[in-house]
């Protein structure tokens, strides 16, 4: 099935005033640490473009009772889920089975999925370990992957994406319109060479007068030089940009030099 239905687990409306969402790394490869996880960073960027909370990442090994439970416990506490990883041809890909377990709806072998598998692959090399590719939750709506053109697929508030990621991305991008964000999440970066033990109580009186922003330390170590990258996060531009000029002239009358920059580098 490739549209939503009323009967349909997928056809649901995925809206929020403050929408926020959460990612599932899917295999034993990332906690091994043979592979290095290269999505989350990304997914974390493209959703706070549109005004999406990242709130939680987890990362879970290829075992079925702990896949389940991951899905079901992040898709009834966030408006949006991604999963990455464990969708491929072998059999410790066992995602997919693993999210129709979690919706309790059959795992099927879905008709453009095989479609799309057989235009992709010469004669005679479609075989049942790559058709397994095509099985998807009952009810799910296909994640176009332009690449390899095996399939994601979303069921309800969850997204199920390759680990590969360059077909990640590709399938992160095919999802974003889908999407409904929130308000656009602006940030300021003011970096200085202090110690935080130097800034810590002014900052924390910052937060505490702006506590619609959300504000983070980051100490850096540049050029043989200590620092802090003091980052201010929020969705109205002029608190954030008054926020901003106190923080500059807090590090002023600490004995620093602020450099501020629009987004989170500096």
């Amino acid at each position: 099935m490739t549209s939503e239905t009323a009967e349909s687990p997928v056809a649901v409306n995925l809206t929020a005033a403050n929408p926020t969402a959460a990612v599932l790394v899917i295999g034993n490869e990332i906690l091994s640490g043979r592979t290095k996880d290269a999505n989350l960073g990304h997914i974390a960027e493209k959703l706070t473009e549109i005004g999406v909370r990242l709130r939680e990442a987890r990362v879970v090994p290829d075992v079925e009772e702990e896949v389940v439970a991951a899905v079901n416990a992040l898709r009834a506490r966030y408006t949006y889920v991604f999963t990455t990883g464990g969708i491929g041809p072998t059999h410790d890909d066992i995602t997919a089975a693993c999210v129709a377990k979690a919706f309790g709806v059959a795992l099927e072998r879905n008709p453009e999925a095989v479609a799309r598998l057989e235009r992709h692959y010469a004669a005679g090399q479609l075989n049942e370990a790559r058709l397994r590719m095509a099985n998807v939750p009952a009810g799910g709506i296909l994640i176009d992957n332009p690449i390899s053109q095996a399939p994601g697929f979303q069921i309800g508030n969850v997204f199920v994406m390759a680990g590969v990621p360059n077909i990640m991305r590709a399938m992160l991008d095919g999802i974003l319109p889908r999407l409904a964000g929130g308000p656009a999440l602006h940030a300021r970066t003011v970096a200085c060479e202090l110690a935080e033990g130097v800034i810590a109580a002014e900052l924390s009186a910052l937060q505490d007068r702006h506590p619609a922003l959300e504000i983070g330390s980051y100490p850096y170590f540049r050029a043989g030089f200590f620092g802090v990258s003091l980052v201010l996060r929020g969705t109205d531009e002029q608190e954030l940009a008054a926020a901003t000029d106190e923080l500059a002239e807090i590090v002023r009358r600490l004995g620093g030099t602020p450099t501020v920059t629009v987004g989170t580098k500096g």
